[in-house]
């Protein structure tokens, strides 16, 4: 064998060896080349979600990861002057059922129901209506139709039902094994009163919306505003270590109420004895205190209960006494002779001479007894309530300045007391003709309201001074003043010319034939008032009577107001002294003890009215 032979055979031999060696290699080249590829893909998949589909990814795995709960406000409470509540929200809810679920006993489609399952899953509907019956009430076979429906996953068992009923009827249930009800939040307002100031309250209808008096005028700050929680998901629940947000719930305010709900009550009573004995269509009474003008009592009837108003009639469930106007009859001769006396036009010792009517264009005016021309001091004229001696005294004085008087007592002005749908009023223009003139000063051609007419009449009677109403006095225990409402007190007429008008009152209440407006152990003033009630529809009158008596004692220190009007009384005569004075009389008989008012000492002396 040669060298080169040799040589040849061990390089074919190791020919042989290194060939295999060669396959991995190449078939690692294509792998590495695969991998590189779907590397490449990947890459550019990432490419396109991060530069291009980022933000649509991003708001759909928020959407995929974030949940949001409402956190609702509580509703604030109203409480009277005394704390007493008058309006709250109780913690409820409505009980939904999901009839689904229980005829599966919460068992999902894709889980096979055991024997056992089924057995409890059968029994369900009737278990079930047995714990609702105990505690709701009613009968279980009441709730079975509700329960079994096939064609549902929700229907609403109840509504209402306070949160702590629940807590113990989900217990039951749970300790049985039970499932398919739920509960789903829904605040009730309550008014433990009923009607107790009904219609200075308002009412809050099912939904939660404030439809009424002071619920709908102190809404915004009553209702408050929910808060928000936004959290971090999964099927699971709740991550605990996820992202949370949480907007805490603003609870509405509470308020006080210058009402005195006790005497409030007493007031109410009187007034439906008032409505029977009479058959009026309806009254009102306010009671205030003089030196502040605090609404002690608002009262209105016929009225409704709070709690239901769906069963009230909608003509009652307003609040006459600050949204009914009407002509205030010789009430309004308290602000006729204290602009006149104020001014200096006339003296109540002044005697005068007048006839026995007075021509209006075709109207003649007469007063409510017969007489030829007589001659009477002022404080004649004012005590027998005469309509000619009036317009006689108040031709005297320029209508301007007449106009005046009577628009800074307040009327033709809203109090802006913060009570929703506060009527303003209707006082002439200063270019009124003459007969308009004449009619304002004994109560017609003239409208007020309840509230109007007792605020102007007590800046006359405390000294001159008038303090606009309050019906609110606090909100989360500081003192609130109405947003629109000037809290400052005004001088309206000086303390000299008060003085002399509260005398006028004592002689009028003094010199009624009947004494049913006495009180024992005090001096009391009053002024009645008789008019005609305009029709609504024809704005013409139609034989209606508006009637009214204020009262106030102890005339020489007042400290308590009562103001009655009686709209359209049917018997008992139809005047101010017959109808309302007695109203007045009780409730401000009821008033004065309950507030420890002394009596007055000495008795009330009549003047002379000739």
């Amino acid at each position: 064998m040669t060298l080169k032979s040799s040589t040849q055979r061990r390089l074919k031999s190791m020919g042989r060896v290194r060939w295999p060696l060669a396959q991995p290699v190449k078939r690692m080249r294509v792998l590495l080349l695969m991998i590189a590829m779907v590397f490449s893909l990947c890459a550019g998949r990432a490419l396109q979600v991060q530069a291009f589909d980022a933000k649509a990814y991003a708001t759909e795995a928020a959407d995929r990861m974030q949940e949001s709960l409402v956190l609702p406000a509580a509703r604030g409470d109203i409480t009277d002057r005394y704390g007493a509540v008058l309006a709250y929200t109780e913690q409820t809810v409505n009980v939904i059922a999901d009839p689904k679920a229980i005829r599966t006993n919460g068992k999902m489609d894709l889980q096979p129901m055991t024997a056992r399952d089924k057995e409890i899953a059968a029994a369900a509907p009737q278990r079930i209506a047995q714990l609702l019956a105990k505690y709701l009430g009613n009968t279980p076979e009441s709730y079975l139709p509700e329960l079994t429906d096939q064609k549902s996953s929700w229907k609403v068992i109840a509504k209402r039902v306070p949160a702590n009923t629940f807590e113990q009827l989900q217990a039951e249930l749970k300790a049985a094994g039970l499932l398919g009800l739920s509960r789903v939040t829904a605040p009730t307002r309550r008014y433990p009163n009923g009607t107790l100031a009904a219609n200075l309250i308002g009412w809050v209808n099912e939904q939660g919306q404030a439809a009424g008096g002071l619920e709908l005028s102190l809404e915004k700050l009553l209702r408050g505003t929910d808060g928000k929680e936004v959290y971090d998901s999964s099927p699971n629940g709740k991550i605990p270590l996820g992202d949370n947000v949480l907007i805490p719930a603003q609870n509405g305010h509470n308020f006080g109420l210058t009402i005195d709900s006790s005497l409030q009550l007493m007031a109410e009573q009187r007034l439906a004895k008032t409505l029977a004995d009479t058959g009026a269509q309806a009254a009102a009474v306010i009671v205030m205190d003089p030196r502040t003008g605090e609404v002690l009592v608002m009262a209105n009837g016929p009225s409704f209960d709070s709690n239901e108003p769906g069963k009230g009639d909608a003509a009652n469930m307003g609040n006459r006494a600050a949204m009914s106007v009407y002509e205030p009859g010789s009430v309004q001769k308290i602000l006729t002779f204290a602009a006149l006396i104020d001014s200096g036009t006339i003296n109540p010792d002044d005697k005068v001479k007048f006839p026995g009517f007075i021509k209006q264009d075709q109207f003649k005016i007469t007063d409510w007894w017969n007489h030829g021309t007589i001659t009477l001091r002022a404080r004649g004229i004012f005590a027998k309530s005469s309509n000619v001696g009036t317009i006689t005294l108040a031709r005297k004085m320029n209508k301007e300045k007449l106009r005046a008087y009577y628009a800074s007592f307040g009327l033709g002005q809203s109090t802006n007391s913060g009570i929703g749908g506060e009527a303003t009023g209707y006082l002439p223009a200063a270019t009124m003709p003459n007969y308009t003139r004449d009619g304002i000063a004994f109560g017609t051609s003239l409208s007020v309201t309840a509230l109007q007419n007792a605020t102007a009449i007590s800046s006359v009677v405390n000294g001159g001074v008038y303090h606009a109403p309050t019906v609110i006095s606090s909100m989360d225990g500081q003192p609130f003043t109405a947003s629109k409402q000037d809290p400052t007190p005004r001088r309206v007429i000086s303390e000299s010319t008060s003085e002399q008008v509260r005398s006028l009152m004592e002689q009028q209440a003094l010199n009624q034939t009947s004494k049913s407006f006495s009180i024992n152990g005090y001096r009391i003033g009053t002024k009645t008032g008789t008019a005609r009630l305009v029709s609504a529809d024809c704005k013409c009158y139609r034989g209606e009577s508006v009637v009214s008596t204020v009262g106030v004692a102890p005339i020489d220190d007042p400290q308590v107001l009562v103001y009655a009007v009686v709209w359209n009384p049917k018997r008992n005569g139809a005047s101010g002294a017959s109808v309302a004075g007695p109203l007045m009389h009780d409730v401000l008989a009821l008033a004065l003890p309950r507030y420890a008012v002394e009596p007055s000492g000495a008795k009330g002396v009549k003047l002379p009215l000739q």
